[in-house]
């Protein structure tokens, strides 16, 4: 049973005693949706800096210093011979794969804890293991099996956060215009990918392990603030669930604490199973193309400073620093997709048009990157609106909609395990994407951009299903428009 921190009673004692319903509903869950944004802005900041680093771990020598023979000399060892980008290959997916599989055990302990704890004990462990791998550069490590045991543990402990977030804020936001506002929300990605970039790429050139530490001492010190501030659920603070209505209806209207609390019940809410989950409608069809979406999304997001560092002349800070208009494309792509959704009630038409889009869009920027750098600024913007708004839809307003959909019967402990297993679905294919890119671009990188949009394709193919639903409602609504007219 979840506990209100000391500090949040202190607050409700002294300040809220006297504050409407309405207006305090409001205060909270503003507070929740920026705090659960620094939140994952943190996750997303400490997983990125390996994207960065690897350019400096294995890297065209030549260019370095012309004057020193030996093609490998400035590497890190072991990144330090050519099979390095499938050594650099298996570090990101010991990550991913360890992620992408603890993920569907983290939904469920996530509906059975406080949220409180799962997040801040998530984010200060995921601190402590992103400084490990930075400790590597200041300790001289060149073992392999100390980089990829830091990243299977990383992985580990990083599955806390996308379970606690979304049930956090859906516990908070209701239904009416979550498209937009979680679309919004989902920017946090992106912000968290690129400070992920321009905080590292500060430190590549000259000390590579602060590259990791420096985010690393940031998300534990936001795992602190959420332990001393989160309110995970609205009842917490005598407010209702705003996902149920008659919940509303009576907090908001009765002027007794007593009447809410009645209508809120003292029973205690029983977490959904696996199965139960893959039942509800749209689930599966939903997982699947998220599993071919986050593949293309974490290649660019793994590989994306090294392909430009490879066709560019541009250097490794450089390079990372450019890479981060594909993530100012993504905050745009999320809001879009939110706002499309929302106004045409159609989330898995939005996610295919923006599918069909992307396919001939990545094939423009691979073709066209080196022409210029307004060019390839422009063309990643486009990329990152493209790839990352189905993403980014599916993650937050889909996953949120499915967790509290009517078949639950307003379960709210649902929502975790739901999130968590299609994130979780999403993740083998964010593993698998970068573990594939790697050995590929040895041969080519016009046959790693072939892999992104055959998946984009795949993507698009499962969602068959749910854009015929999608229009038959439309056409559905119109006729009874059509008839309400006449």
């Amino acid at each position: 049973m979840a506990k209100l921190p000391l500090s949040i009673q202190a607050i409700e004692t002294s300040c809220c005693v006297t504050v409407p319903p309405r207006k305090k509903q409001t205060l909270y869950s503003t507070w929740i949706w920026i705090l659960t944004f620094l939140i994952y802005c943190s996750y997303h900041m400490s997983r990125k800096p390996i994207s960065v680093v690897k350019n400096v771990l294995y890297q065209n020598c030549t260019l370095v210093n012309e004057t020193i023979n030996g093609t490998y000399w400035c590497d890190w060892k072991p990144f330090d011979n050519e099979n390095a980008p499938t050594l650099l290959s298996t570090v990101d997916s010991s990550f991913l794969f360890t992620y992408a599989f603890v993920m569907f055990f983290s939904g469920f302990v996530a509906e059975r804890m406080d949220l409180r704890l799962f997040l801040s004990g998530g984010m200060v462990l995921s601190g402590v293991f992103a400084s490990m791998f930075g400790l590597g550069y200041f300790f001289e490590i060149h073992t392999l099996w100390y980089y990829i045991l830091v990243q299977v543990l990383c992985g580990v402990v990083q599955t806390t956060g996308w379970p606690g977030v979304v049930t956090c804020l859906g516990n908070w936001i209701g239904k009416g215009r979550r498209g937009l506002i979680m679309g919004i929300w989902n920017s946090h990605t992106s912000v968290g990918n690129i400070l992920g970039t321009v905080i590292p790429a500060a430190f590549v050139s000259y000390n590579w392990g602060l590259s990791f530490i420096v985010p690393g001492i940031i998300i534990a010190s936001v795992g602190v603030l959420v332990f001393f501030f989160m309110v995970p659920e609205p009842t917490l603070v005598g407010l209702p669930n705003p996902n149920k209505k008659e919940e509303q209806e009576v907090c908001y209207d009765d002027k007794t604490k007593e009447a809410c609390a009645e209508a809120q019940g003292n029973k205690e809410e029983k977490a959904i199973g696996f199965l139960q989950a893959l039942a509800i409608p749209g689930v599966v069809e939903f997982s699947f193309c998220l599993f071919f979406a986050k593949l293309v999304s974490y290649t660019f997001l793994y590989w994306l400073p090294n392909y430009i560092l490879n066709k560019t002349s541009y250097s490794a800070e450089e390079s990372a620093n450019l890479s981060t208009f594909y993530d100012v494309g993504g905050i745009i792509g999320g809001i879009l997709a939110g706002l499309v959704s929302d106004f045409s009630g159609m989330s898995a038409s939005t996610c295919a048009v923006m599918l069909i889009a992307a396919i001939p869009m990545m094939f423009v920027y691979q073709v066209f990157c080196t022409v210029s750098l307004g060019i390839n600024i422009f063309l990643l913007v486009l990329v990152g609106i493209l790839v990352n708004g189905p993403y980014a839809l599916i993650t937050t307003a889909v996953s949120a909609d499915l967790g509290t959909h009517q078949s639950l019967k307003g379960n709210a402990k649902a929502l975790a395990t739901v999130s968590a297993v299609i994130d979780g679905t999403g993740s083998i294919g964010a593993a698998l994407g970068p573990q594939i890119a790697g050995p590929i671009s040895i041969y080519g990188w016009e046959y790693v951009f072939d892999m992104l949009m055959a998946a984009d394709l795949l993507a698009l193919l499962l969602l068959t299903r749910l854009v015929m639903r999608d229009i038959q409602g439309w056409l559905s609504r119109r006729r009874v428009g059509y008839n309400v007219s006449i």
